[in-house]
């Protein structure tokens, strides 16, 4: 019996139905910081970006989701200027504060976010920037509950989500557990994330453990869009 056998004889396989009418796809922090070779925290998540081949599978994510008629919802990380006088953070916070990540100018001015760590990686564009996708309201540390996202998955009707984007152990997870609170089911697709990796601290692997845990269902690319294929 092979490992994952093993565990499945133990914990029930997952699952969850998907229905355009109630089903969105929810990409999280799809940016240059964390996916563009010049990004703050590529070298952080470099290995397992290209382990998991994270940007391919975004790509076909979204040029499924888009051919399922699946609503498209992102949740981006935005740091503005009155961000710099927090007077605390965690080490993440901090690291993200120093290296400048997800910076913007103004939270009401676009100047200078063309093609920053901010913006959106270039070959997921096509898919994002369209009138029926909805941009959330920024989270500023991991999840999404001083966001308007919430709100906005209630209001188009949505109750089941095909969850992604970066990074697996952080935003990936905090969104994760705070969307099963509100009562969302929700399936995260494992391969299109990733997550730093230091000596002695595998963000991707302690993520994938969870998500194996706590998700609704957690499967690849590839199975997650035969399901959105009906097959």
């Amino acid at each position: 019996m092979t490992l994952e056998e093993q565990q499945d004889s133990i914990l029930p396989v997952g699952t969850m139905e998907i229905n355009p009418e109630n089903t969105a796809l929810v990409i999280v922090d799809p940016q240059n910081d964390f996916l563009r070779d010049d990004g703050v925290a590529w070298e952080l998540v470099k290995e397992s970006v290209e382990a998991n081949q994270t940007i391919q599978n975004l790509e076909l994510l979204l040029k499924a989701g888009e051919k399922n008629n699946l609503k498209l919802f992102i949740s981006p990380h935005y740091y503005y200027p009155t961000d710099d006088d927090w007077q605390f953070g965690g080490p993440l916070e901090n690291m993200m504060h120093k290296g400048g990540m997800f910076k913007r100018e103004d939270p009401l001015s676009l100047e200078g976010f063309e093609g920053s760590g901010a913006d959106f990686l270039e070959s997921l564009k096509p898919f994002i920037k369209k009138p029926e996708t909805i941009v959330a309201s920024p989270h500023k540390v991991y999840g999404p509950q001083n966001t308007d996202l919430v709100l906005q998955l209630r209001k188009h009707g949505i109750s089941r989500l095909i969850l992604a984007g970066m990074s697996a152990n952080l935003c990936i997870e905090s969104h994760l557990r705070d969307l099963l609170e509100q009562g969302f089911e929700v399936a995260v697709v494992s391969d299109a994330t990733a997550a730093a990796i230091l000596p002695g601290l595998n963000g991707d692997q302690a993520a994938k453990v969870n998500f194996r845990m706590i998700a609704n269902a957690m499967w690849n690319t590839e199975e997650t869009i035969k399901r959105m294929d009906g097959e």
